[in-house]
């Protein structure tokens, strides 16, 4: 009889693999693939280098498997692994001023293309375009409790695990993000405006 993977719970999948079972870790990685690349995605905003540190980040966790303490939910572990690939490529990037946050909407040839004139969906795409440009202009700090919280949905106290702060801190986090994203999206609007 063939152990059913799907059905085990993280702490009982974690264990497996560190027993050896391939599988198993296959498994952790199917349930917190899309999670996680969102979140990666959203700190770095660059869809390729995200799909990059997606790979880092399980590779990372398939060699400190051992590590994982069963006692804390696998996600806040995994995220966490992620959050710190998102700041190494940030610093990396800080050194490499080559490396780009967010390529222009109007760079996107293909967008062009496809765009059936003006309407709804270009305005939608833009704007969706600014408030990406927007966040990603945020301290890593404030984006990592941004989108933990409004875009993963998490909640305080989950992302303070995940973060390692006080949920306070959190929650402060939170408030000036949202004050300084909502100071730079109304300056974007004022500086487009002729």
């Amino acid at each position: 009889m063939t152990l059913d993977l799907s059905q085990c719970d993280d702490q009982e999948l974690a264990s497996l693999a560190v027993a050896g079972r391939g599988q198993a870790f296959r498994e952790l990685m199917r349930r917190y693939k899309d999670p996680l690349y969102r979140l990666i995605r959203n700190n770095v905003g660059d869809p390729e280098e995200a799909t990059d540190l997606l790979q880092e980040s399980f590779v990372s966790a398939f060699a400190a498997i051992h590590r994982y303490d069963a006692q804390r939910p696998f996600r806040f572990w995994l995220s966490r692994i992620a959050l710190n690939k998102c700041r190494d490529w940030a610093r990396r990037r800080a050194v490499r001023s080559f490396f780009s946050f967010a390529r222009p909407i109007e760079a996107d040839e293909d967008f062009q293309s496809e765009a059936p004139g003006p309407g709804r969906e270009v305005e939608s795409r833009a704007e969706l375009a600014r408030v990406e440009k927007a966040i990603a202009a945020l301290p890593h700090s404030l984006r990592e409790v941004l989108t933990l919280r409004t875009i993963e949905e998490l909640s305080q106290a989950e992302t303070a695990a995940i973060l390692g702060i006080s949920e306070k801190s959190v929650e402060t986090r939170l408030y000036r993000a949202r004050a300084q994203l909502k100071a730079h999206l109304a300056g974007s609007l004022d500086s487009a405006e002729p």
